[in-house]
């Protein structure tokens, strides 16, 4: 929604695809297995006292008190920042090659904690080894509980210096991640009946109601999600992706490839040629905004630029990754909404 390699599969190319299937590393966690259903069971304060936590696998993984050096995928570590929880090391698009922060980053202060690894296949074990990490966390791309970024190679060594979390973001609405990441935050300390938190949770209610207003008045508006690399363009379908899924759920009209089209990716994505860019009409083009792919105003093949969405101004960013808060999660909602609202029939 999306860094692997794997069979022939460019990376820009399964990053069109907002998740992975099967790819990273999978890694055990510590502590006990329960029922797939998973679920926060937090007993404890977030000062003192035991903690536990069951994680989308069905893992639960016991502590003796509340974990203080957490380390995290960098999207998990910038919604736990939102709640007001703090990681000590973070792993994935963190840093741009300008030393800025990355998109993924969200609001957090990337100076102030160790990055491990910021692309793929990245992860220093030596530098999460003296970290003294009480747990590690992730996303997770697929059904078999694979943690998004953690290497393959190094998987075992990873887990064995601490438990591990995984939130999954696989075949379901973006709500249902939202709210799993809401309950670890609140199990890790975080202060949930803050204003900011609340205030956030109540906005992101609003735009998605704004959001099925604006699909059910405009049923005719086509929207639908690319990616660009140097080589390809990709059109995602709305299958397994949170945010795809979420919003067709609200009423939105996309552009699905068919299944044949998307079977060598998994069933994530189609793949094109710029020269059949034009293959599938639409009126608003959401566009992977992620730093590892090509930003709208940095394609130069013509074949884009005649597109009658591009030429009306109707292409929009869309977070394949969202950061799992939401504070961030509103924009994206109301942003899409907007579009729909205002967006000219061309297609």
């Amino acid at each position: 929604m999306s860094n692997a390699r794997t069979a022939r599969f460019s990376r820009r190319g399964l990053l069109a695809a907002g998740g992975a299937f099967g790819l990273g590393a999978f890694v055990t966690a510590c502590g006990t297995e329960d029922s797939k259903d998973g679920g926060s069971e937090s007993t404890a304060s977030a000062k003192s006292g035991p903690w536990s936590f069951k994680d989308d696998r069905g893992k639960t993984v016991k502590l003796d008190k509340v974990p203080a050096n957490i380390v995290a995928f960098t999207g998990v570590a910038a919604a736990l920042h939102d709640y007001g929880v703090s990681v000590k090391g973070v792993f994935g698009p963190t840093k741009t090659q300008a030393g800025k922060p990355d998109v993924q980053a969200g609001d957090m202060d990337i100076s102030k904690v160790t990055i491990l690894g910021n692309t793929w296949d990245q992860f220093s074990v030596e530098k999460y080894a003296a970290l003294a990490p009480d747990v590690l966390i992730s996303t997770m791309f697929d059904s078999a509980g694979t943690l998004w970024y953690v290497p393959e190679a190094s998987k075992d060594k990873i887990a064995k210096l601490a438990p591990s979390v995984g939130i999954s973001v696989y075949d379901r609405q973006l709500t249902a991640p939202l709210q799993r990441m809401w309950e670890l935050a609140e199990s890790l300390g975080g202060d949930m009946k803050a204003a900011k938190a609340t205030d956030a949770k109540k906005r992101f209610e609003e735009a998605s109601e704004r959001l099925r207003k604006a699909a059910k008045a405009h049923p005719d508006i086509k929207v639908m999600a690319g990616s660009a690399s140097q080589e390809l363009f990709y059109v995602s379908g709305t299958n397994f992706s949170v945010d795809l899924e979420y919003f067709k759920a609200l009423g939105v009209n996309f552009v699905e490839p068919p299944e044949k089209a998307k079977a060598k990716t998994g069933g994530w994505f189609e793949s094109l040629s710029w020269e059949n860019v034009d293959k599938y009409p639409a009126d608003i083009i959401m566009m992977d905004d992620r730093s590892s792919t090509i930003q709208p105003a940095d394609i130069t093949e013509a074949t884009w630029k005649k597109l009658p969405a591009v030429k009306a101004g109707q292409v929009i960013a869309r977070s394949p990754e969202p950061i799992l808060s939401y504070d961030k999660c509103v924009p994206l909602v109301e942003n899409l909404a907007k579009a729909i609202e205002t967006a000219k029939k061309v297609s």
